[in-house]
């Protein structure tokens, strides 16, 4: 924790037409494009670089990166994520262990507690700075969905119920920025979009921190397995979905989005690369600031994977 506290997470966005290229110099990531630097870090203030586009890096990049315990991320333009060279714990055989031979009941154990903890801090968020009435009205909401969980039998009945409360929270959370529905990837609205996109970089910071630890990401306990899907980091990644959430209507309130900024291709919205850094940035930014916690929360989890007597499973709260 000490360490991870001063760290942060480079985002490294190329250009079309100019040659971009990462490498190492004395301790520190430069960037540089068309032979020209263009900014620098010092490797022992990074976690973890996520690099948007196409650039060129060498072996001794990769080498340095291990060495240093940096893990970089390999994303399209669209901030799906094709690959990566990734600083793990591969050898943790007994967490591994543990985790191929949960039983289903321990499984839906922990996904109750996930998904209770995930609607939460939903509810939190949208009650926030709410009246008195309008949080009358959703912790009678949140009980009767969180009395539903305590009588689920299997997780595919609790995928429902989150589903459920989920619809109603996002008609709520968004309902002054034009909100119609939630889709994933069907990019058909800026909202959708921009929840993505968040969620992606999410997604990819909570399936780094657990491969830190050691965990095989593919295997999950609450969404269903699927070949070549992390599952255990979509799984772990539900109670943070809120930090998401949260920042893009601040960012609708201070007038941070911008319509002109987006344009349609084949019927779907896309942010230009040259709007990148301005969305991306405060994406980020929101997940800086919640750096620690986002920590404690998955090395929680860990130590309850290792110990579930000694250690309960862990909450995650948003400040």
């Amino acid at each position: 924790m000490p360490d991870f506290k001063e760290k942060q997470i480079l985002f490294v966005n190329t250009e079309w037409g100019k040659p971009s290229h990462l490498r190492y110099s004395n301790d520190n990531i430069v960037f540089e494009q068309d032979g020209k630097v263009i900014n620098r870090a010092s490797v022992h203030k990074v976690f973890a670089v996520f690099i948007c586009g196409d650039l060129s890096f060498t072996t001794n990049f990769i080498k340095k990166s291990r060495e240093f315990g940096v893990s970089v991320f390999l994303l399209k333009h669209n901030f799906e994520m094709y690959g990566g060279l990734f600083t793990t714990a591969e050898g943790h055989y007994l967490l591994r262990s543990k985790q191929y031979h949960q039983t289903d009941d321990e499984q839906l154990i922990m996904a109750k507690k996930l998904v209770t903890n995930k609607i939460k801090n939903q509810t939190n968020v949208i009650t926030s700075g709410a009246d008195l009435e309008t949080k009358i009205i959703w912790q009678k909401k949140i009980k009767t969905f969180l009395d539903q969980i305590d009588a689920v039998t299997n997780c595919k009945v609790l995928l429902g119920i989150e589903g459920n409360y989920s619809k109603e929270y996002f008609g709520k959370q968004f309902a002054n920025i034009d909100w119609r529905r939630r889709a994933p990837r069907t990019k058909e609205d800026i909202n959708n979009l921009l929840l993505d996109i968040g969620y992606t970089l999410l997604f990819n910071l909570t399936d780094s921190l657990l491969r830190l630890h050691g965990f095989d990401t593919y295997k999950g306990f609450y969404h269903t397995l699927f070949f070549q899907r992390r599952s255990l980091a979509c799984d772990v990644m539900e109670p943070l979905r809120p930090i998401i959430d949260r920042k893009i209507v601040k960012m609708f309130n201070l007038k941070q989005i911008s319509t002109k900024d987006f344009i349609v291709e084949n019927g779907a919205f896309v942010l230009p690369f040259e709007f990148y850094p301005k969305y991306v940035g405060n994406f980020l930014q929101s997940l800086m600031d919640e750096k620690e916690e986002i920590f404690a929360y998955i090395h929680g989890f860990y130590q309850h994977m290792m110990n579930p007597v000694k250690y309960p499973f862990p909450n995650f709260n948003l400040k």
